[in-house]
């Protein structure tokens, strides 16, 4: 007699799979997030935007907190600083910092996004020589306005421009002042022309390359543009995604990041004794003449450390009789 159970006995049906539904197996747990502090200097690449690349970063650290230092359009490229754990309460001193690029603009092409994602609208003949160039480009040196362009993040009424734009509405834009600290040739082989622009917080390189291309008669818009410097920061030591994932397990990855205070190189050193480091972290203001501590010349932001072990206590403010007041503290200290 054939023995019908035997299948059944080797691979229990359960109803649900009578029934055709398939069973998941169940997901194995994430592991645990882990306390992470300090920056990736990331080498965006081109067609990621900025925030998911702070997402896969943040992902391959395993790290709670994460936030990056000011937007980098898809197809641009180049310094993106991340910041994790304690070095996010600094990355507003990014924010605020200049940026520096490098632009390829394409002259005699315009389109209706100012850069290569958009569609051409007008298309003009390029007859303009290296001199006239440079007497364009003086003009947009130093303080200047610009017209925030629609396909931006800007946000009106809850909704970002690009929307309103994506839609065909065009709204009025307020001009902005920014200052263009330096701008300069680094090539001319017609029609692309390549820059490099330092600039303060705020400047649109799209609308400058725009505008240039304006100047000069033919149009023009934004063929590349890759961010070199943000702040006191550069690509020196700046990695791709591949390269950070490939670093190893997330301690490799780790070791791979700047210390928190990479962000506040630019402002001068306070080093406290323990005593006055434990008073300075509880929030009291320090008199730092009257204790006897070395204090900077100049009034100002300071970062402040504790003499004993070298380990950041956050920034403060000096104020008038060398007077040190906290402002933002590390946790971690």
């Amino acid at each position: 007699m054939a023995d019908n159970t035997t299948a059944d006995a080797a691979s229990p049906i359960s109803g649900n799979e009578k029934r055709g539904k398939r069973i998941q197996a169940p997901r194995a747990p994430r592991p645990p997030r882990v306390p992470v502090h300090g920056v990736l200097l990331l080498d965006k690449p081109v067609g990621l935007s900025s925030n998911d690349a702070l997402i896969r970063a943040k992902r391959m650290l395993n790290a709670p907190k994460a936030g990056h230092t000011g937007t980098l359009d898809p197809f641009a490229t180049g310094l993106l600083p991340l910041c994790f754990g304690e070095a996010t309460k600094f990355s507003q001193d990014l924010l605020e910092a200049d940026k520096t690029y490098e632009a390829v603009v394409h002259l005699g092409v315009k389109t209706d996004t100012g850069d290569t994602e958009g569609q051409v609208i007008a298309e003009r003949a390029v007859d303009v020589d290296i001199a006239q160039i440079e007497a364009a480009m003086a003009r947009f040196r130093g303080p200047i306005s610009q017209v925030p362009p629609m396909h931006s993040a800007l946000k009106r009424d809850g909704k970002p421009l690009y929307e309103y734009a994506r839609a065909g509405i065009t709204l009025e834009r307020e001009a902005r002042d920014v200052v263009i600290h330096s701008l300069e040739m680094l090539g001319y082989q017609a029609p692309m022309l390549t820059i490099r622009v330092t600039c303060s917080k705020g400047t649109y390189i799209r609308v400058l390359g725009e505008d240039l291309g304006e100047a000069l008669g033919c149009g023009a818009h934004l063929n590349a543009l890759r961010r070199t410097g943000v702040g006191p920061l550069s690509l020196q030591g700046a990695m791709t995604l591949e390269q950070f994932d490939a670093a190893g397990e997330v301690e490799q990855r780790k070791a791979a990041l700047l210390p928190v205070d990479g962000l506040l190189q630019s402002f001068p050193a306070v080093q406290l004794p323990d005593e006055l480091a434990r008073r300075f972290l509880h929030g009291q203001r320090l008199p730092l003449a009257k204790e006897g501590v070395a204090a900077p010349e100049h009034s100002g932001r300071v970062r402040v450390y504790r003499e004993s072990d070298a380990v950041l206590l956050g920034t403060g403010l000096l104020q008038e009789y060398s007077i040190l007041a906290p402002e933002r503290l590390v946790s971690t200290a």
